[in-house]
């Protein structure tokens, strides 16, 4: 609302202030000065022109003082400074969205960049883009010019940040040592890796393939070999079956005990095999000739073994221990020496009353002792191997427990003899075959390269001693 001033005194610069501050402030204002004097300011009429007085009454002022003049020029500058302002000031918020709307892209922008980057990066942008979120309106600079450089130089900055992510996502691995010397390596790229993972698949397949090739080559050579071994198996089967009916047809032997079993090499498949079995016996005498000069222990002269039991009766030199005698798998070691190449004649008995044993070493009894397997009866049905010690019945030798050597005359009792019965066979001045037993030719069989061959032992004795 526009007024007219009516009436005014001559006053200080202070009155005339507040009198301006109340006028534009759209109040009417009674009131007096240190003087007593008043001025009242009334409501123009419409169309009626600025500056021109008029009374209470609507006479216009005739005239007016160049202080008046000066003040009403001084009030419309004012106003029209306040307009000015107000046009600025809505220019510029226009000019704040459009630039808010240019912060907004530019954040977009920047969220793209950091979708590409590894975690550190991200976490870096991303506060990065929460500073640049914030309500700047009161800081950014008054002239919008000024505005646009600072985010030319933002999107300058943020583009140069993107072009090293790119650079660094397309790096080898690169491994840096840090202050406290942990080795960190830089992410491949996924078609690095994807590459590097066809390249590994490939050479495991070729390694899996090789291998493959190497265990079918293994397994025809063993093959190969298994076959071989059977081959020559066979064929000194052959020829041993062959030898031996020449030598019946031929009468090689002068008597069916006078023979020998030759086993000349530590194998586990030379060997001899008794054909007769045993029954069940509480007591026996085992009575042989042998002659070895083999080095450490001559190995495992015979064994009897049975289903269960594979150690049912034993005699075996192992290593560097002494002779040792096995009943049911027990231990008894005897004090005999037969490891000087020389044919020696021992016995061996054994009752199963307190499990009392003897061993006799060329008609010598050398040693007795008890407590071996007592009360325990030898268990029918089994196997005896000359020259093996049975691991399963019948089988599964092991080469280091062969005998190596020869014997001759096997005999087995189902009693304990006498020691004169035993020294009479030891110095060849009684002959008793075993009544469990006996040794001769048709109850010897020979396998793997082991011989039966012509021997008077008596008569051999003699040239040895």
């Amino acid at each position: 609302m526009e007024y007219c001033l009516e009436s005014v005194t001559r006053v200080g610069m202070l009155t005339l202030a507040l009198g301006l501050l109340l006028l534009l402030s759209g109040h009417s204002v009674r009131t007096e000065d240190a003087t007593g004097s008043r001025f009242v300011c009334n409501a123009l009429p419409p169309g009626a022109e600025p500056g021109c007085g008029y009374f209470a009454t609507g006479n216009r002022v005739q005239s007016s003082s160049p202080v008046e003049d000066e003040l009403r020029n001084t009030i419309l500058q004012l106003r029209e400074t306040i307009l000015q302002q107000k046009e600025t000031i809505v220019s510029q918020q226009g000019t704040i969205k459009e630039l808010n709307s240019k912060l907004a892209r530019c954040e977009s922008a920047a969220a793209a960049a950091a979708e590409v980057s590894p975690q550190g990066k991200s976490r870096g942008q991303s506060s990065r883009r929460k500073e640049l979120g914030k309500n700047t309106m009161g800081d950014l600079p008054r002239d919008p010019g000024e505005t646009i450089d600072q985010l030319g130089k933002t999107m300058q900055s943020l583009k140069g940040r993107l072009e090293n992510l790119e650079q660094q996502s397309l790096r080898l691995p690169i491994t840096n040592l840090s202050a406290g010397g942990v080795a960190a390596l830089t992410p491949l790229p996924r078609d690095l890796r994807e590459l590097l993972r066809q390249r590994l698949e490939v050479l495991e397949t070729q390694l899996l393939r090789k291998v493959a090739e190497l265990e079918e080559e293994k397994s025809q050579l063993y093959n190969e070999t298994a076959a071989h071994r059977q081959r020559t198996e066979s064929a000194l089967n052959s020829l041993l079956e062959r030898i031996t009916e020449l030598e019946k047809n031929n009468n090689a032997f002068k008597s069916p005990e006078d023979f020998k079993v030759s086993l000349p090499l530590r194998t586990n498949y030379l060997y001899g095999r008794i054909k007769k079995s045993l029954p069940e016996m509480y007591a026996f005498t085992i009575c042989m000739w042998l002659k070895s000069s083999a080095s450490p222990g001559i190995g495992t002269p015979f064994s009897y073994g049975v289903p269960g039991q594979a150690n049912e009766i034993v005699l075996i030199e192992w290593g560097n221990n002494p002779i040792e005698l096995l009943v049911n798998d027990k231990v008894a070691q005897l004090p005999l020496s037969l490891s000087d190449g020389r044919w020696h004649h021992i016995c061996i008995t054994w009752t199963t009353r307190d499990g009392f044993w003897e061993a006799y070493q060329d008609g010598e009894r050398l040693g007795t002792g008890d407590n071996l397997a007592p009360w325990h009866p030898i268990k029918p049905g089994g196997v005896i191997i000359l020259g093996q010690e049975q691991d399963i019945v019948g089988g599964r030798f092991d080469a280091t427990q062969a005998f190596v050597g020869e014997l001759s005359q096997f005999n087995m009792w189902d009693r304990v003899l006498r020691p004169v019965d035993i020294a009479g066979l030891a110095n060849c001045s009684a002959y008793m075959p075993g009544n469990v037993v006996p040794w001769i030719d048709a109850n010897v069989e020979v396998f793997g390269g082991a011989s039966k061959a012509a021997l008077e032992i008596c008569e051999d004795r003699a040239f040895d001693s």
